[in-house]
C-alpha cells in the first residue's frame, strides 16, 4: 500500500467552471483522514500531463473550453498514455465528453481522446437537475453498491458504445441523454470512470470518492478502512430526499 499520493487536478483554468474541482481535495481529504500523505498538482493549459501520477480529475466547462482542453490533450498524449498505464481517471461533464471518441462544440464535431468508447451529440433541451441511478457494478465501477447522487447541467447525449458499460442506471433524471428510468449515467472504460454529476460528485458520493482512491493506492475498495463522517451521511439524505 502506498504511503503517498499525488493527484493530478487536470486543466483547472479552463475545466473549472462548476466547482468540480472539488473532487480533487476529496480524495485529498480521504487520503489523509488515513494518514496517507496526498497532494494535488494543477496540470494548467499548455503544461504536459505527467503519466505517473496516483489518480487524475477533470471537471466540467462551456464549449470554447471543451474545444481547447481537448486540442492540449490530444496534441500532449500524457493523459492518454496514463489511461494506457491503468492509471484511476475521474472526469464529469465537459470532461466526460471529451475523452470519448468525439462531441459537438459550436455547433461541430470535434475529436475526443477516445479514453472511453462513447459520442455526444446536442440535446433538444437542456438536461437540469438531480440525478441519481444504482451502481451498474461494470469494469472498474464493479465494487460500487450504494446510489449514486449528484446535480446534471448538460446539453449533450452521449451514447456508448460496445467497449464501455454505464456507471450507474437512472433512477431519477436524464443521465447520459434519455429521460427517466432506466437509462445509463456516465461511462467506464479500462481505468476511466465519467460522469454528468456535479456537486462535487465525490463530496456527494464517498464510496465512489473511495474507490478512486483505492485504485490510486492499487489495492481493493475492500482493504481502505472506512471513515465515520456523519455530516457526510447527512448531506447524502438531504439529497437524495430521504
Amino acid at each position: 500500500m502506498t504511503d503517498s499520493l499525488t493527484i493530478g487536478l487536470v486543466l483547472p483554468d479552463v475545466l473549472g467552471t462548476y466547482g468540480d474541482d472539488g473532487n480533487a481535495l476529496v480524495l485529498r481529504g480521504r487520503a489523509r483522514m488515513r494518514d496517507i500523505d496526498a497532494e494535488i498538482l494543477p496540470i494548467k493549459l499548455g503544461e504536459s500531463v505527467p503519466t505517473d501520477l496516483a489518480a487524475y480529475t477533470l471537471g466540467g466547462g462551456e464549449d470554447s473550453a471543451q474545444v481547447l482542453a481537448a486540442e492540449h490533450l490530444i496534441a500532449d498524449g500524457g493523459l492518454a498514455r496514463a489511461a494506457a498505464n491503468g492509471r484511476p481517471i475521474f472526469a464529469v461533464c465537459a470532461g466526460f465528453q471529451i475523452l470519448g471518441e468525439s462531441f459537438h462544440a459550436h455547433g461541430k464535431k470535434t475529436a475526443g481522446l477516445s479514453l472511453i468508447d462513447a459520442t455526444t451529440s446536442p440535446l433538444s433541451s437542456r438536461a437540469i437537475g438531480e440525478v441519481a441511478s444504482t451502481p451498474a457494478r461494470k469494469g472498474a465501477a464493479s465494487e460500487l453498491t450504494q446510489p449514486l447522487t449528484g446535480f446534471e447541467n448538460h446539453m449533450g447525449g452521449t451514447v456508448l458504445g460496445a467497449d464501455a458499460s454505464p456507471l450507474g442506471t437512472v433512477t431519477n433524471g436524464h443521465g447520459n441523454g434519455g429521460e427517466g428510468e432506466g437509462n445509463g449515467e456516465g461511462a467506464v472504460h479500462g481505468s476511466v470512470i465519467a460522469t454528468y454529476m456535479h456537486g462535487p460528485a465525490l463530496a456527494r458520493n464517498p464510496e465512489l470518492a473511495d474507490l478512486i482512491l483505492a485504485h490510486a493506492m492499487g489495492i481493493p475498495l475492500s482493504e481502505l478502512d472506512p471513515l465515520e463522517l456523519p455530516e457526510v451521511d447527512r448531506l447524502r439524505l438531504e439529497r437524495m430526499g430521504r
